[in-house]
């Protein structure tokens, strides 16, 4: 029995692991079941031009129209995936960095209908101050339809415009979320 006990184990935490490894989870939210693994490099994507948005906390209603002339990111996030607690303190570090020059990050949770009563724990824990909100349904369907891999951070310049598109995270991809968010702020007017 506890030899069972312990290959269980060591099976779960091999799994973690390779989960982690990978640098994206699966969300838990939407209809595709798209199985295609995340990689860390930025991809390309044109989601259609979108009025669906997102609730903030107090229950106010957003979209990227609101952040016009700023440079958005936003991230696709829940607060059990091993990768995207990895990308929360570089996200916080880069709206502190940046905010001052007109950058904005607004943290997207989709770890399902449960994980909404763990985000002001998740949010204290990292000690977050840029908005966390809860997307429409037809949000997540433009923007995660073909990939449904999280961490994803999509940033967009101070039009609105998708600049890069980023699945999973690992240092190298931090970095290149950082480069990106440079080059788009000294690149347009603010």
């Amino acid at each position: 029995m506890l030899n069972s006990k312990l290959r269980a184990s060591t099976a779960l935490a091999l799994m973690t692991l390779l989960l982690y490894a990978c640098g994206a989870c699966r969300t838990q939210t939407g209809p595709n079941s798209n199985s295609s693994s995340a990689t860390n490099k930025s991809l390309p994507v044109t989601p259609p031009a979108s009025a669906h948005g997102w609730t903030l906390a107090n229950n106010q209603r957003m979209t990227l129209a609101n952040y016009k002339g700023k440079v958005v990111l936003l991230d696709f996030y829940a607060t059990w995936c091993e990768p995207c607690r990895a990308e929360t303190p570089h996200l916080v570090r880069l709206q502190q960095q940046y905010a001052d020059q007109g950058f904005q990050v607004i943290g997207l949770n989709v770890g399902g209908e449960d994980d909404r009563a763990e985000v002001p724990a998740y949010t204290k824990e990292f000690s977050i101050q840029y908005p966390m909100g809860f997307p429409e349904d037809e949000l997540v369907d433009d923007y995660l339809s073909d990939n449904q891999s999280i961490p994803q951070a999509f940033v967009f310049d101070r039009s609105g415009n998708l600049v890069e598109r980023f699945v999973g995270y690992s240092e190298d991809s931090g970095a290149e979320i950082e480069r990106v968010i440079k080059s788009t702020i000294t690149s347009g007017p603010r």
